[in-house]
């Protein structure tokens, strides 16, 4: 029996008239996270620096939608102390989702990712340290802190890769595979994570980390460098070439963001009895695409095949991530809900509300990670 108590089998709900803090808050899974927290009576504080495409659109279909008094927004960096500390006073919680988010831009720019991703996340805890009730803290770390997995043979089966352990392919890779960081951004967002949980540890704050595979949904204008899926999508409705690097066999999880917003409050609720645990999250075995089926489903939307070109391996590139969610769901009783055949469909039909030719708006030309 485990030594942590379980929640019940249903959605955890924000107690009305709680006060929460999202850093990235104007992001794809930040707005998400942010209309459901006020939706159900929270005080939701955002602080982004709206550096990412899109998010200045998110911000706004937030503030149309919701109280001002209650939809608190900071334009301002998670490494400026000053507008952090202001941002943490009265709040019961943290969702720490601001980051730098690709390997390709690690990579051209480390020291850039490094202050983001490591300075940034330091700053906040600080701060949170000096708070005289410090709130609890849910952190979005990355399966990039595991590597490129290559101890974990593969095989190809018909349009994927697959493990050759029975029991990998079975349930995917869990909490006790090896950090092996590999590029810029896995040391970044694994020294986060490690930072995270050390100081639950030392410091006794309260903080659970999540190790998230892939996540789609709403609000998500991917690019070539991050958000695979709705990139693919974009760039299907918009008649734009795919560019896939390496093979296109590679194999990820997907899982729906309300389906994370649901783990996400179930850490929210549950941070106490988790606090210096790492989770791995994502869709798990039964949700799992590679490239080349996510392609072949589009072609199935769209009614015509989209135009794809491949390019080179890159480095850090996974072959196959399979989150192992067995630990959370144990502990918790969350399990994803949403089939990935359905979520991609919805996903593609909320990209539909956007007129003809709109969708080019929210691709650029940096790098795919997947």
């Amino acid at each position: 029996m485990s030594a942590y108590p379980s929640c019940k089998r249903t959605r955890q709900t924000a107690s009305s008239g709680e006060t929460v803090l999202i850093t990235g808050g104007a992001g794809f899974i930040g707005t998400n996270l942010a209309h459901r927290l006020l939706s159900e009576g929270c005080t939701v504080r955002v602080l982004d620096n709206l550096s990412r495409r899109g998010v200045q659109r998110n911000l706004d279909w937030l503030a149309a939608r919701h109280d001002p008094e209650r939809l608190q927004i900071s334009i301002a960096d998670v490494r400026d102390s000053q507008a952090v500390e202001k941002a943490l006073q009265g709040t019961q919680h943290v969702f720490h989702l601001a980051a730098q988010v690709a390997v390709t831009t690690s990579i051209a720019q480390p020291l850039e990712d490094f202050d983001i991703n490591v300075r940034g996340t330091l700053t906040l805890l600080e701060a949170m340290r000096r708070q005289k009730h410090p709130p609890s803290l849910v952190f979005t770390s990355t399966n990039k802190v595991y590597g490129n997995l290559d101890d974990v043979p593969l095989r190809r089966n018909g349009s994927r890769y697959e493990p050759r352990k029975s029991s990998t392919r079975r349930w995917g890779i869990d909490e006790t595979q090896a950090l092996q960081f590999w590029s810029p951004y896995g040391c970044s967002k694994g020294t986060a994570d490690q930072y995270i949980l050390d100081y639950a540890r030392v410091y006794d704050l309260t903080a659970v980390v999540f190790r998230m595979s892939c996540i789609y949904g709403p609000h998500q204008f991917g690019t070539e460098d991050q958000g695979w899926v709705a990139h693919f999508l974009l760039c299907g409705c918009a008649g734009i070439p795919i560019t896939v690097f390496g093979d296109g066999m590679q194999v990820r999880d997907l899982l729906y963001v309300d389906d994370l917003l649901d783990a996400l409050q179930i850490a929210w609720r549950q941070a106490r009895p988790f606090s210096g645990m790492a989770f791995n999250i994502g869709g798990g075995p039964a949700n799992t695409l590679s490239l080349v089926e996510l392609l072949a489903m589009i072609a199935e939307l769209e009614g015509k095949a989209p135009v794809v070109q491949f390019a080179q391996w890159r480095h850090g590139d996974q072959r196959y991530f399979v989150a192992d969610t067995r630990r959370f769901g144990e502990l918790s009783g969350w399990a994803p809900r949403m089939d990935v055949r359905a979520g991609v469909t919805a996903l593609h039909r909320w990209f539909q509300q956007y007129p003809p030719g709109s969708a080019a708006l929210f691709l650029n030309t940096a790098e795919m990670n997947v």
